[in-house]
């Protein structure tokens, strides 16, 4: 019977796979640190592509610290970094940018002129959370200030899915787990 319970914890400077007995006792981990890329100042970004790599990384090593096989892991808690934004090709799985970080301030601007009249109630309508930089919505205007073009070109836009802490956009309900079956 399978005893154990595994962790990924994917933060803003590692990802870390945890294993844990029915106790609640560690049984072995591994981390492993991924670049802050800051483009600009007060921008904050992460290649998705290391993260995925890191990921596959630190569950291989863990369970092999503690000689267990996949199969022995009875299910998988995911602890993510709050509303870090990634746009990815529905179609290919490919990432179209770096992840913009929560901490990127590169919308501040954009949401102080959009909060000053009412905007934020509008705001917090549609994306269920408060009108500040570090919210799905703002991410994802980062993403049009860094990278256009969903705006220039609608048609490819539509093959974009952006997940944030708040939901997913544009993907069933299965797709969290999707992401860690699928290549990048």
């Amino acid at each position: 019977m399978t005893q154990f319970i595994g962790s990924i914890d994917q933060g803003t400077t590692s990802s870390r796979f945890i294993i844990f007995d029915r106790q609640g006792d560690i049984v072995a981990s591994d981390q492993r640190e991924h670049e802050q890329i800051y483009p600009k100042a007060g921008w904050v970004e992460h290649n998705p592509t290391e993260i995925w790599r890191n990921t596959q990384h630190v569950i291989a090593a863990a369970l092999k610290k503690a000689n267990l096989k996949a199969a022995d892991i009875a299910s998988v808690g995911i602890t993510n970094q709050r509303e870090t934004t990634l746009l990815w090709d529905r179609k290919t799985g490919v990432p179209l940018h770096n992840a913009v970080v929560w901490m990127d301030t590169r919308t501040d601007e954009l949401v102080a002129r959009y909060t000053k009249d009412g905007g934020a109630d509008r705001l917090r309508e549609k994306p269920a959370c408060p009108s500040r930089p570090i919210s799905p919505a703002s991410s994802c205007a980062g993403y049009s200030i860094t990278f256009p073009v969903p705006v220039k070109r609608p048609k490819l836009a539509t093959r974009f899915s952006a997940p944030s802490t708040h939901g997913w956009s544009g993907t069933s309900p299965a797709a969290p787990m999707a992401a860690f079956t699928s290549p990048m």
